[in-house]
């Protein structure tokens, strides 16, 4: 048991395919770590089986890392945070099984997070080199570069495409999501039919930075409300790729640069309309992206744009903390400690998409 000054908290994350341990001393980061999978870069997609076997070679060395880059011991720590859904069954099963384990030989509490809460909070990181504000109080717009409360957070990545109302850190209210395909997914699935490789969207953001954006023009769903819809984005693109390398075997090569450049305004395009609906309907105009989507360029340059146009207050994330990290999951875990809420030993994993 931690008898030392301060909450440290220990975060693990294993949603999918990355490994990731990190250490937070009062909400402040000391270390994170993560151990990435590049096997599935052959199968053009995660592999479940495979990912839960490298988590199971990764987290005790992982975890190990983050301990001692954070200049602590084991027995320091106040508890265990982990992500307990949603993801694969398989790699969450692992990342519970291990942080159960090792609170019970401490003697610590356990604090289960939710992984989409995570990425919303991930905004509340604090590094060393910020201003600390007083014990349990979540850190300022002006201070950190925060978002106050309440704010509106877009949440895109493979699995998820969301609009959030954040009011508090446990209190999520989802205005609209994706009523089929997640953007990350159809962007991963577009690079594959194009023959560039996974994960796709590295590659499709790298490409688009030297192409045209209108070159070619790609459906656009009509979905009501504030709700996505991907899968349409992907037949049309599907379909019009065939129709093209039929005319010329050699298309996609001659014109990849404004292939990819006018599916991510298309992606970005939907994306930013529904934002700016929920926007105008909520009157908030404190603005944040999260989620591994968040690192596209494209999108990057839209939210820079809307802040100019309509006078939006923008939080973007470092790229650090838009893929999936366990830094994410130790500051929910740092509030959760807190309000002294904690998580039974016998919780299960969630696979399901939804916030608790």
């Amino acid at each position: 048991m931690n008898t030392q000054e301060g909450v440290y908290i220990l975060g693990i994350e294993s949603s999918c395919d990355d490994t990731s341990a990190a250490v937070l001393k009062d909400g402040v980061l000391l270390s994170n770590v993560t151990a990435s999978q590049a096997v599935h870069e052959a199968y053009g997609g995660v592999v479940p089986e495979l990912a839960s076997r490298a988590h199971q070679q990764n987290v005790v060395p992982v975890v190990d890392q983050a301990i001692k880059k954070a200049g602590i011991t084991k027995e320091q720590l106040t508890a265990v945070a982990f992500t307990r859904g949603p993801g694969l069954m398989g790699s969450l099963l692992v990342g519970v099984s291990f942080a159960k384990g090792f609170a019970r030989s401490l003697g610590i509490p356990l604090i289960d997070v939710n992984h989409l809460q995570g990425h919303v909070m991930a905004h509340f990181i604090r590094e060393a080199d910020q201003t600390t504000p007083p014990k349990g109080t979540p850190p300022t717009q002006e201070g950190n570069k925060i978002p106050p409360l309440p704010f509106l957070c877009l949440l895109v990545s493979g699995g998820n495409s969301q609009i959030v109302k954040v009011n508090a850190y446990n209190d999520m209210e989802v205005l609209g999501q994706t009523i089929d395909d997640a953007a990350g997914e159809a962007i991963d699935k577009c690079s594959k039919v194009m023959g560039l490789g996974y994960p796709g969207g590295p590659i499709i953001d790298k490409l688009a930075r030297q192409g045209n954006p209108k070159a070619f023009k790609f459906a656009e769903p009509n979905i009501p409300d504030l709700d996505y819809s991907f899968s349409g984005l992907k037949t049309s693109f599907l379909y019009s790729l065939q129709k093209w390398v039929k005319d010329d075997p050699d298309f996609i090569e001659k014109h990849k640069e404004d292939i990819a450049a006018s599916l991510e305004w298309t992606i970005v395009d939907i994306l930013m309309k529904k934002l700016k609906k929920a926007v105008k309907q909520t009157g908030i105009k404190h603005v944040a992206v999260a989620g591994g989507v968040s690192a596209n360029n494209g999108l990057r340059n839209a939210f820079h744009d809307a802040a100019k146009r309509y006078g939006w207050t923008i939080y973007i994330p470092k790229f650090s903390y838009t893929t999936d990290n366990a830094a994410m999951i130790g500051i929910v875990g740092y509030y959760k400690y807190l309000d002294k809420e904690f998580c039974p030993i016998d919780a299960p994993a969630f696979s399901k998409v939804t916030f608790k």
